[in-house]
């Protein structure tokens, strides 16, 4: 027999913003073909995450290679190490260019702790300071960290104007409820479908739809039906099903009601698709 055949990636007629992606991770194919393929399912913006010094430039870039592309600007845990004097200006400089439109990825990460957790931390607050002073939503990164996430969120609460996401949640159900009771929205992914991912549901279940966001956090992380392939951004609509299906929501709502809360983290005071 041969081998069975994968769902096609179905096309919906309501259009899907990704909220967190790394087109320059990408290498199964060009960002043209990458990026007519996500237009093809009917994927009206992409944002694309900045998480290191050598990339805060590129991810500017590409934010001009499409008008349905965005970015971020951020150092992700993983990099705090690398931070210094001049990567603040760069962040600052470049924090409310015309299409960026978050300060990410950035948090803690005490899973792998490739970098020191006291400057994981310091780094944290000094990029939520930027975007608090630049009035611009956050990208959260989130593992094995809990009780200093909340910790050090609760001390910029009544500054942060504008909350943002803690993506890819796999977190437990305090951060969760924090976040939520915050203000902050939730970001889901691929592992969402993964058979092993029941407290990731858990916590899609307890998230209300209006704090909900949708993200491939390709290349990583691809969803089932497509494990085992590289992520892209145009794999997005099963995880939109996914969520649904967790939910018990019908796919209209899913889609509506993550597009608004897209639109409103991280398009409520800036730049619109062009």
């Amino acid at each position: 027999m041969g081998k069975k055949k994968r769902r096609d990636i179905p096309v919906f007629d309501r259009p899907i913003i990704e909220t967190h992606c790394h087109l320059d991770y990408l290498k199964d194919r060009p960002l043209s073909e990458t990026l007519s393929e996500a237009q093809r399912v009917n994927i009206e913006r992409v944002i694309t995450i900045a998480v290191s010094p050598d990339n805060l430039p590129t991810v500017r870039e590409l934010t001009h290679s499409a008008p349905f592309v965005y970015g971020t600007q951020g150092i992700h845990p993983h990099e705090a190490e690398t931070w210094t004097d001049a990567v603040d200006t760069e962040i600052n400089r470049h924090a409310r260019d015309e299409k960026i439109v978050a300060i990410g990825e950035i948090g803690l990460d005490y899973f792998y702790d490739h970098s020191d957790r006291a400057t994981q931390q310091d780094v944290f607050r000094r990029q939520l300071q930027i975007a608090a002073d630049h009035d611009q939503p956050v990208v959260i990164h989130s593992r094995e960290a809990d009780e200093d996430t909340i910790a050090i969120l609760k001390e910029f609460e009544t500054i942060q104007k504008r909350r943002g996401v803690i993506h890819s949640f796999t977190s437990g159900p305090e951060l969760a409820r924090y976040a939520l009771d915050n203000g902050w929205s939730l970001g889901f992914n691929g592992i969402s479908t993964f058979k092993k991912a029941e407290s990731v549901r858990d916590i899609i279940r307890m998230t209300p739809i209006d704090q909900l966001l949708l993200e491939t956090d390709s290349p990583f992380l691809t969803p089932d039906p497509y494990r085992g392939r590289e992520n892209a951004p145009f794999y997005i609509p099963f995880i939109a099903e996914n969520v649904a299906n967790v939910k018990d929501l019908s796919l209209e709502t899913v889609l509506e009601t993550t597009y608004q809360n897209s639109l409103r983290t991280f398009f409520e005071n800036g730049p619109q698709a062009a």
